[in-house]
């Protein structure tokens, strides 16, 4: 399975939380790991989304076709995110467009064992991929990329 966690693009500030939308930066940032993304993502690749407008936009520069659901909104926990993703027995590709801290603390659990916080910088990615070998199961670490690498 791959799992690729994509946190949401530079954004304004402001209230609601849930309707802010992304700077110009972020526009900039999600475009750029969009190319990227579209050049290097497996086929069939399921695309799960937070409701947050800024991370709606944040996918919207892919220009796939996505879900949105609340099990990746801010502050859920990251068994809820990794369970809505199905890992690590869904088989298929995911890409889930969601917020700190979960995804850092979601990819901390997959990459070291345990939720320490993974501050991931905005719009970037991480990219872990579940292998089964002859020893048993492994999580790899296939990419980390922020979009100031691109």
């Amino acid at each position: 399975m791959n799992l690729i966690l994509w946190r949401h693009a530079d954004a304004e500030d402001g209230t609601p939380d849930i309707k802010r939308r992304l700077t110009e930066k972020g526009k900039r940032q999600a475009r750029l790991m969009a190319e990227w993304l579209r050049g290097h993502l497996p086929d069939n690749v399921r695309v799960l989304v937070s409701p947050a407008v800024r991370a709606r936009q944040t996918a919207d520069a892919l220009g796939m076709d996505y879900s949105i659901l609340d099990e990746v909104a801010p502050d859920v926990a990251p068994s809820t995110l990794l369970a809505a993703a199905g890992w690590p027995t869904a088989g298929d590709s995911v890409l889930v467009v969601g917020h700190q801290p979960t995804l850092g603390m979601a990819a901390s659990q997959l990459i070291v064992g345990d939720e320490s916080l993974l501050n991931m910088k905005k719009g970037a990615i991480v990219w872990i991929v579940r292998e089964e070998g002859s020893e048993g199961a492994t999580n790899v670490l296939k990419a980390a990329m922020s979009p100031e690498m691109l």
